[in-house]
């Protein structure tokens, strides 16, 4: 699937939900494959295990998925996981989906 120049706010997080990194990426699929294989192995995501991708939400501007992105940071932990449940209700892995664009 090809998308403009916009952007993607994500959710990851680690096998046992503990912990929820949020981010802002051109490409949801590179930047995923990234996590998971921890490609920048002194990263937050490669020391705390996180490569479960939760939730993902596509703006056709990126400075609209960067303003998101700080907006979802800014929020609850409470509220992140609200927005997951909503797209996600089983907390399922999305890779499987994002990897077949």
């Amino acid at each position: 699937m090809t998308f403009a120049k916009g952007g993607f706010v994500y959710i990851i997080t680690n096998k046992h939900h503990t912990v929820l990194y949020t981010g802002v990426t051109s490409n949801l699929q590179v930047r995923t494959r990234q996590h998971r294989e921890k490609f920048y192995p002194k990263s937050f995501s490669a020391r705390y295990n996180i490569d479960k991708l939760v939730y993902y939400c596509f703006f056709h501007g990126i400075e609209e998925a960067i303003e998101e992105e700080k907006r979802i940071k800014a929020g609850s932990r409470a509220a992140k996981i609200r927005m997951i449940e909503n797209m996600n209700p089983e907390w399922k892995d999305l890779w499987e989906e994002v990897k077949a664009w």
